[in-house]
C-alpha cells in the first residue's frame, strides 16, 4: 500500500470515530432529557432559563445562591449531567421556584432579597430525617405580617434575635 492510500485510509477512520462519538453524544443527550423530564417534569434548562429570565441573573449568580458550581449548573443545562445530588440544593431550587412563583402578578420580586434567602436557607424536601422547616414559614402560618411586624416592635429591645426572626416572617412578600 503506498503512502497516499495508507493516509486516506487513516482519514476515512478518523472521520468514521468522529461520526461515531457525534452519535453516541446525540444519543446521550436525548437519553439524560427523557430522564430529566421524569425527574423534574420538563428539561432542566428550561426551568433554569425561566428562572434566569424572572429574575434577570446569570447562571453563575444562580448557582452561587443554590450552592451549585457554574459548571455543575452548566452541565445540568446541557444534559450533560441528569439529576442533581445534593437534597439541600434541589430543596433550594424548589424554594427559589416558590418565592419566584409567588412574585407574579404581584409587586416586582425584590431579586437581592430572594437569592440572599435561598443561598442562607436549609429546606428540605419533606423526606424523614434531619431538616428543619423554616421557622419564618411556621410564623406567617399563624399571624398576618402586620401582627408579626408588631410583635417584632415590642420584642425587640429585648430579644433581638426574636425580633429580626419575626421581621423576616412579616416580610412576606418578595
Amino acid at each position: 500500500m503506498t503512502t497516499m492510500n495508507r493516509e486516506r485510509l487513516e482519514g476515512r477512520r478518523a472521520v468514521s470515530t468522529r461520526a461515531a462519538d457525534v452519535d453516541a453524544q446525540s444519543l446521550n443527550f436525548a437519553r439524560n432529557l427523557a430522564r430529566q423530564r421524569e425527574l423534574y417534569g420538563e428539561p432542566f434548562g428550561e426551568q433554569i432559563r425561566r428562572l434566569q429570565a424572572a429574575l434577570g441573573v446569570s447562571q453563575a449568580r444562580l448557582a452561587e445562591s443554590l450552592g451549585l458550581s457554574a459548571a455543575m449548573l452548566s452541565q445540568l443545562i446541557s444534559a450533560r449531567r441528569v439529576k442533581i445530588g445534593d437534597p439541600l440544593v434541589l430543596a433550594r431550587l424548589l424554594l427559589l421556584h416558590d418565592l419566584v412563583g409567588r412574585g407574579r402578578g404581584a409587586e416586582p420580586v425584590n431579586v437581592e432579597a430572594v437569592l440572599a434567602f435561598v443561598r442562607e436557607s436549609r429546606p428540605h424536601l419533606g423526606l424523614p430525617g434531619p431538616g428543619r422547616a423554616d421557622p419564618a414559614e411556621a410564623l406567617r402560618t399563624v399571624a398576618a405580617p402586620a401582627a408579626l411586624a408588631a410583635a417584632a416592635n415590642v420584642l425587640g429591645p429585648r430579644f433581638p434575635a426574636l425580633a429580626q426572626l419575626l421581621r423576616r416572617a412579616a416580610a412576606d412578600r418578595w
